[in-house]
């Protein structure tokens, strides 16, 4: 849900190629560049599962997995050609739709947070409980431009809170867990799984976590992204890059053992112990109640169309983008494929 200036020198129409071959062990495999949205986490362990376990070369796939700087650089990427795929905010994307309409370059194909999770979280020992009204003239800590940050106005228009219902405190994504630790501000915002780092800090039960979805704002969160010209022009990479995907996420939720083993592999300066209970949260927001009927990676066209109303109304977007233009589902796995196993 970021606005950069940058946005505006995207070319306005990026042209994907036909994908170059590669050659390994007697096979020919179609390399894919995936962009992360961040930095290597447990978060997105499924992925590195899938690459360790050969999921993408069994799909004829050799895929190969980036860091990310943020949702916003996640689809310029993408947009500009420099990456096939991504993972990337659904509101982000929304934003983007908007401010160049017409035939999107950037589709969401598969839903990986069902519920984005947003969350301010803060200490009890300052009165703060898991009511928002408790936020009442208390200062709460977030970078300039943050997607949780910015989603504030939805909460505060669903509980009827006035935007001003407490007061920001800008800070470094970096420095949130010192202002917490020190008590310079009561509250932080969060991506919850990000707040690992905080709870290693600060004992659990010393604070309380106020998430966006208990006010009733229910967000898609990051999705994985595709270039609309690889869809059109090569939808098989497409469909395959997902069923290798969904196949490790299945696998991530029923034992996350090997996923975190496997992003531990990619990353070694990680601590097993801290990914395990990132994945712990992120698992909660990826395998949400809808998921239980609807399967992983898909969306309910209602609730997206919500989504991007708020979005609208929100950010002051002058073009509202359709739902069926964001979110491309033709080229999801089977419905029971992608059910999480109890």
């Amino acid at each position: 849900m970021q606005r950069r200036q940058f946005l505006a020198t995207l070319p306005a129409a990026c042209a994907l190629g036909a994908l170059p071959r590669a050659h390994a062990q007697g096979k020919a495999l179609t390399p894919l560049k995936f962009t992360l949205d961040f930095r290597v986490t447990g978060q997105t362990g499924p992925f590195f599962l899938a690459q360790q376990k050969g999921y993408y070369r069994d799909e004829g796939l050799d895929v190969t997995i980036d860091v990310g700087a943020g949702s916003v650089a996640s689809i310029t990427r993408i947009a500009s050609g420099a990456y096939q795929l991504g993972l990337g905010d659904m509101s982000a994307l929304i934003e983007f739709a908007a401010q160049y309409p017409g035939a999107p370059k950037v589709q969401a194909v598969y839903q990986y947070y069902n519920r984005a999770p947003f969350v301010i979280i803060g200490r009890k020992d300052r009165g703060i409980t898991t009511d928002f009204a408790s936020l009442k003239g208390k200062k709460v800590a977030a970078a300039a431009v943050e997607s949780t940050r910015r989603a504030w106005p939805m909460v505060a228009r669903q509980l009827g809170l006035p935007p001003d219902h407490f007061a920001w405190t800008t800070t470094e994504f970096s420095a949130r867990d010192n202002v917490m630790v020190r008590g310079d501000v009561d509250a932080a915002t969060y991506f919850h799984d990000s707040a690992v780092s905080l709870f290693a800090r600060m004992k659990p039960q010393d604070l309380s976590v106020l998430r966006y979805t208990d006010a009733g704002v229910n967000l898609y969160g990051n999705a994985i992204l595709a270039a609309s010209s690889l869809i059109a022009e090569r939808p098989e990479v497409v469909a395959a890059f997902l069923r290798a995907s969904n196949r490790a996420l299945v696998e991530s939720l029923a034992d996350p053992a090997a996923a975190m083993a496997a992003t531990l592999q990619r990353e070694p300066i990680l601590e097993e112990k801290v990914e395990s209970a990132r994945w712990a949260i992120t698992a909660e927001y990826v395998a949400a109640p809808d998921t239980r009927r609807d399967g992983l990676g898909d969306v309910r066209p209602q609730l997206l169309a919500q989504q991007v109303d708020q979005v609208a109304q929100t950010l002051d977007l002058k073009v509202r983008p359709q739902p069926e233009a964001l979110f491309n589902r033709s080229l999801l796995p089977s419905q029971a494929a992608r059910m999480p196993k109890a």
